[in-house]
């Protein structure tokens, strides 16, 4: 019986994923509401179904197969899930104890923010508390914040390699202040490399949401 369930669940994720990359706004809300009737996990529905959608989308697009329209559409509709699913989520996490404090952005001249609300919402359900300063954000904003809500972490986003030079602003500001050492700082977006990170001194760099989390999570630990 177990094994029969576990290929239903394989059967809603490949589904879930399909739709996504077909952009079928209608197929990923009757899914995921008849995915949670049943009793799937609503973190495993964003995790196997709805990110590798996105994921396989991200890829179409870096590749110009698709472009910003579909782009859009995409974050359109796994916000469309989201509606259902953030409540569960919500009540699930209620009992999370909280592990840290974060305050997330993307940088300075850039405008992206798919990646990042996927972030956002993972260190949520990871128990950590999370302080999103949007897009296009201003370095100072930045350490403004993170000193109000006395932050743990600094999480840095940027999808453009011309906008990569906004993450080296934060991490200069903080050592022009002398606060460098008071906050971790990690980077993450389609711009970033592991060789970049090192080059500006960051604490660390994550491919893709969950490795921020468990990069969050090291550091809290």
């Amino acid at each position: 019986m177990g094994k029969e369930q576990q290929m239903d669940t394989s059967e809603i994720f490949d589904t879930l994923e399909n739709a996504m990359v077909a952009l079928d706004q209608e197929a990923i809300v009757s899914k995921t509401a008849e995915s949670l009737a049943a009793g799937v996990d609503p973190l495993e529905i964003i995790e196997k179904g709805l990110l590798p959608g996105l994921n396989t989308i991200g890829e179409l697009f870096e590749n110009e197969e698709i472009f910003l329209p579909e782009l859009m559409k995409s974050a359109q509709i796994f916000q469309a899930a989201m509606g259902l699913l953030q409540p569960r989520i919500q009540e699930l996490g209620a009992t999370v104890k909280k592990k840290g404090t974060v305050v997330l952005g993307t940088v300075k001249g850039d405008m992206h923010y798919i990646g990042k609300n996927i972030v956002k919402l993972l260190l949520e359900t990871s128990g950590f508390s999370v302080h999103d300063l949007g897009v296009d954000v201003d370095p100072f904003a930045i350490i403004v914040k993170a000193d109000e809500v006395n932050a743990d972490i600094i999480a840095l986003s940027a999808l453009l390699t011309t906008t990569l030079v906004g993450q080296k602003d934060v991490i200069e500001a903080l050592q022009g202040q002398g606060k460098r050492d008071k906050f971790k700082v990690i980077l993450g977006g389609g711009a970033v490399t592991k060789a970049w990170s090192d080059e500006i001194g960051a604490d660390g760099y994550a491919e893709n949401a969950y490795g921020a989390v468990a990069l969050a999570n090291s550091f809290v630990s």
